[in-house]
């Protein structure tokens, strides 16, 4: 399963990261996601009140249990191999952190799943890659620019990198342009406002732009 979830990331790009949403929320957003051509779907953990965790897990096995396979749950947010665990029993496939940390990515692959850990600079993505990071999340991607992702690449072109925060519909292609594997999406497509009003339709139709951006294809 794993390999599979890998090239589901490599073919569809873009996951989108849904933090601090209520779980009454998390399936029409899923659905209005789902209907925009969005297959990747990442819910974040809360380290400010780690009471909700459970919460954050039930959000995930949601989405596991009512797309399966149509649209994948990744954790995000995950910085202890505790959380690691929790997000494997609710049924996450992708593993995403803000840093790189050798033991959550230990434990990431040996719970089977895919890891996406954070880093910035080109040591940080050397030792997260040789830790056995499957992508290397790259953040903030929009605020350091296509230059400064453009100049990381050059030595290390064999790395896979996502890029995530600041990222828009309309500067997606520029990312695309110098070989992104994927995207981490966020508050830009996650319009709380909208969802608050019940206004799911603007979500799918932004999700529709992000994906026509990209060049996927839905028949």
């Amino acid at each position: 399963m794993r390999e599979k979830v890998i090239e589901k990331i490599f073919e569809e790009k873009i996951i989108v990261i849904v933090r601090g949403m209520a779980e009454e929320k998390i399936l029409p957003l899923a659905e209005a996601l789902y209907k925009g051509g969005i297959r990747l779907m990442e819910v974040t953990f809360n380290l400010r009140e780690p009471n909700k965790h459970m919460s954050t897990a039930h959000a995930i096995s949601s989405i596991a249990k009512c797309f399966g396979k149509d649209m994948l749950a990744g954790a995000g947010t995950v910085v202890t191999p505790e959380l690691v665990d929790i997000a494997c029993e609710a049924g996450a496939l992708y593993i995403v952190s803000p840093n790189t940390d050798c033991e959550v990515i230990s434990r990431t692959k040996e719970q089977g799943l895919v890891s996406i850990p954070g880093a910035l600079t080109a040591s940080e993505c050397l030792a997260a890659a040789n830790a056995g990071a499957d992508f290397i999340k790259l953040f903030p991607a929009g605020e350091l620019g296509v230059g400064y992702l453009k100049a990381l690449k050059a030595p290390l072109s064999h790395l896979d990198f996502v890029a995530t925060g600041g990222i828009s519909d309309e500067n997606i292609a520029e990312f695309l342009e110098i070989g992104v594997a994927g995207f981490g999406v966020g508050g830009s497509l996650v319009n709380k406002e909208w969802i608050a009003a019940g206004e799911f339709d603007k979500i799918t139709d932004l999700a529709r732009c992000y994906v026509e951006a990209i060049g996927v294809k839905r028949i």
